[in-house]
């Protein structure tokens, strides 16, 4: 069978826009996830602003302070906060 020279039959334009389809699909859903990613991250790191900023902290609360030390180690754990942020969020709360 000779082979065809020149510009591809519509066999290999339908393969080539399938592809092209497929790929830009996949870019997209991968552009969607990582967004929604950022989009969580910051909405827990603003939760954690609100917890933390206006509520002084109670003279006796030691079941509160265990409560907020707990979710600072979760903030920290998932990524939230890094090692500075935990390590000063920590001094102000056992302060």
């Amino acid at each position: 069978m000779p082979r065809r020279i020149g510009r591809p039959g519509l066999l290999g334009t339908m393969a080539r826009t399938a592809v092209i389809a497929g790929t830009a699909g996949a870019v997209n859903r991968s552009m969607e996830r990582a967004a929604a990613g950022r989009a969580q991250t910051q909405a827990d790191a603003q939760a954690y602003r609100q917890q933390t900023a206006p509520a002084p902290a109670p003279s006796g609360g030691g079941d509160d302070m265990l409560a907020q030390l707990d979710r600072l180690g979760q903030l920290h754990a998932s990524g939230v906060l890094d090692d500075a942020e935990f390590a000063a969020a920590k001094a102000k709360l056992l302060a």
